[in-house]
């Protein structure tokens, strides 16, 4: 008897280790320099303002090899990818040009998801409004074009689409693709069509092939507040403690916080943020955030004063504006809201990312910004994060 429950308990252990295999490692941002919420400072010690974000923990630097082949391969997450995007082309377009390709000799050639596409971003970019300052994304090994502005587009009108449809509609009722914008450093829900014309959009598209596991959660809710993704090797704070804060105190909460007898918290950077967002679920579909219903998540009201989920701080600083370090990158489980003609609507899906101004008064908030009036409101939410060891 003692023999057979110890081949089980041995059988356990090997068939755990298999699990805890990192099939979506998350590549880190690239950040190595440390910002106040105005400037670049001096590295902060615990228990320092502003201690606690993207510089102070590097996991997975970015590694790269170029196969002079037209392909590169993430060396992290075992993709590869397509080096040259050539021109821009419909949504359809890009799936026959996938099921058709023999790059590198290859047959097995795929429409990214947004995860996957996510993976290669950098947040060692800059923009500043529409003209590109530092792309984000590594140059050395992609090809990254800017917007045509000899045919009226700007700079930053070079988004790339992935193959994430998202489940809701933006503005007005219109069917949208998820993309990463490289060249201002953001993931937004871009329309499927045009909406004057009803003409198919076309963006530009990045092949992948490798990995089919890659953005696939296998989450595991520890019974004591926390949740393990085994796929990422990360555990995370099942609920929020319903508080918005600004960043800096954010920051603090973070590697202050006990839970699940652990001590070892902090804010997650945003490529490990976006690593939970559930891309099948929506306030407009599935009545909920865009999060594994695993978590717990607070409601919040929007500026209308109706049902809405929250933005979600991040520790990565995004480079932008007239002061370039005063904004921190947020994810939006909710509807990634603006005001357009005095409207309020969900004009970017949820599950997008943007920044918010990391410091303000709260009584100041919630404004609206740019030119599709997006929402700030600058005192966000919290989900910690911490490595599973």
């Amino acid at each position: 008897m003692k023999r057979i429950i110890l081949v089980t308990l041995i059988g356990l252990q090997g068939l755990y280790s298999q699990d805890l295999k990192q099939t979506y490692p998350i590549v880190d941002t690239g950040i190595n320099e440390f910002y106040s919420d105005t400037a670049i400072i001096y590295e902060p010690k615990p228990n320092e303002e502003f201690y606690g974000q993207d510089a102070h923990y590097t996991v997975n630097k970015p590694s790269y090899t170029n196969n002079n082949d037209g392909t590169i391969a993430d060396n992290i997450t075992g993709l590869m990818w397509e080096q040259h995007m050539g021109d821009k082309m419909t949504f359809e377009e890009a799936f026959k040009k996938a099921e058709n390709s023999t790059l590198g000799g290859y047959t097995d050639w795929r429409v990214p998801t947004i995860k996957e596409l996510y993976s290669l971003i950098l947040f060692t970019g800059q923009v500043k409004g529409a003209k590109a300052i530092d792309l984000f994304i590594n140059t050395n090994y992609f090809e990254q074009p800017l917007g045509d502005t000899s045919n009226d587009e700007r700079e930053i009108d070079a988004q790339t689409w992935s193959s994430t449809e998202y489940v809701g509609k933006t503005m007005r009722n219109d069917a949208t693709v998820f993309g990463v914008n490289f060249v201002d450093g953001r993931i937004k829900g871009y329309p499927k069509y045009n909406p004057r014309t009803k003409q198919a959009n076309k963006m530009y598209f990045r092949m992948v092939r490798g990995n089919t596991a890659y953005g696939k959660n296998n989450f595991i809710d520890n019974g004591d507040g926390t949740i393990s993704d085994l796929s990422t090797g990360l555990m995370w704070q099942k609920a929020d403690d319903g508080i918005s804060r600004d960043w800096s105190t954010s920051l603090a909460y973070a590697e202050n916080l006990t839970l699940g007898n652990k001590s070892d918290w902090r804010l997650p950077n945003a490529k490990e943020l976006q690593s939970i967002v559930d891309y099948t679920r929506s306030l407009q579909t599935t009545n909920s955030p865009a999060i594994n219903p695993v978590f717990e998540t607070s409601e919040i009201k929007d500026a209308d004063g109706n049902i809405n989920y929250p933005f979600f701080w991040t520790s990565t600083t995004h480079k932008d504006g007239r002061n370039p370090y005063s904004s921190a990158v947020y994810i939006a489980f909710g509807e990634g809201q603006g005001k357009m003609r005095n409207k309020l609507m969900d004009v970017h899906g949820a599950g997008c990312q943007r920044s918010d101004p990391k410091s303000g008064n709260i009584k100041d908030y919630p404004q609206f910004f740019g030119p599709q009036g997006d929402v700030r409101y600058v005192y966000n939410y919290v989900r910690c994060v911490r490595t599973l060891n």
